[in-house]
């Protein structure tokens, strides 16, 4: 038996780019502003990868090291004092300079926020879905 797929099958794909980690300067607090920490991000993108897995050409997906850099620079080169903030900003980005994706998940971990209490971290999560237009 043999099976063929579709393009129109209405499917969706993900390529991850897991645990990013950078140096940066959001925060509410002064000394988040001023001294930085360290954030974790996962981002999920969200696209038909039939061709490219077909095909084996770059071309026909998403360059993840554009993906990568986008993500330092939106990170590194920005600042926010909510992480949500942050993750809706890379997330509309990511929309703006890739047209191909179809949604992306964004995830940000703050490893170490500065309160008194202990804890593994805090996390932000959005999940965004686009239409064509």
């Amino acid at each position: 038996m043999s099976y063929e797929i579709c393009d129109t099958y209405s499917m969706t794909d993900r390529l991850r780019l897991l645990n990013v980690v950078l140096h940066a300067y959001h925060g509410l607090y002064a000394e988040e502003q001023r001294l930085g920490q360290l954030f974790e991000i996962d981002v999920e993108l969200l696209l038909d990868l039939a061709r490219a897995g077909r095909s084996d050409d770059p071309q026909d997906t998403v360059d993840y090291t554009a993906v990568l850099a986008l993500i330092e620079e939106v990170v590194t080169q920005r600042r926010f004092g909510l992480v949500e903030a942050l993750a809706e900003t890379l997330a509309s980005e990511l929309q703006r300079q890739f047209p191909c994706l179809k949604g992306a998940i964004v995830r940000i971990r703050k490893p170490n926020p500065p309160v008194a209490a202990t804890f593994d971290g805090l996390e932000v999560e959005i999940e965004r879905h686009w239409t064509a237009v």
